[in-house]
């Protein structure tokens, strides 16, 4: 059985929602973050970089236990161990790899902080909070084009649309005008009516 850390994150959902998409087992160990439990020196051992989520799978590659960070690494992991959500053919995979990039070089660190500037920062900064917003809705506009010519963002549904969905949820807090981006309103609907997601989305 799969050891999951995580907490009620977008990234802590993607690690959630994978395991509820490929059907492994797993037990869930609730990190609170808030309380500063990411640094943990046990936590820290699985997690050098103090981020949630990260998983111990008891029976890696090598048959030997593995522990993994980033969520990026271990969703990766998690296709490729199950063969779900990543294509085999060389040519689906790369384009899958790199909408996952997309996700983890700009839609996670932009949203992020889009929310933290507009939602949680202790003082107002304009020029941050309207930077932040514009490049979200900037990031939402080629993820529209990419979706008025697929239904998926690697065409099937894959590893790039879990790890960008859970982002997706937090757009209404920067003022995103859905009429805007139609084709991502139809993909995040349609996305969030899958029981796996519906199930991984609530843990911990």
């Amino acid at each position: 059985m799969i050891d999951l850390y995580t907490f009620g994150t977008p990234n802590g959902r993607k690690a959630s929602i994978m395991l509820e998409e490929v059907g492994l087992p797993y037990r869930v160990h609730a990190v609170d973050i808030g309380k500063d439990e990411q640094f943990a020196p046990e936590f820290l051992k699985i997690s050098p970089n103090n981020k949630i989520p990260a998983i111990v799978d008891p029976d890696g590659p090598d048959g030997e236990p593995i522990s993994l960070f980033e969520s990026g690494a271990i969703l990766i992991y998690l296709a490729e161990k199950t063969g779900k959500l990543m294509p085999a053919d060389p040519r689906g995979r790369y384009t899958v790899l790199q909408w996952l990039m997309f996700q983890m070089g700009g839609v996670g660190p932009m949203f992020g902080q889009a929310n933290h500037f507009i939602r949680f920062a202790s003082e107002k900064v304009p020029y941050a909070m309207a930077r932040y917003r514009n490049e979200a809705h900037r990031l939402l506009g080629v993820m529209d084009r990419r979706l008025a010519a697929a239904a998926y963002l690697a065409g099937d549904y894959s590893i790039a649309d879990v790890a960008t969905w859970p982002w997706v949820m937090r757009a209404e807090w920067y003022d995103t005008d859905w009429s805007k981006f139609p084709k991502v309103k139809r993909w995040f609907d349609t996305i969030a009516e899958r029981p796996a997601v519906r199930r991984g989305r609530e843990v911990p």
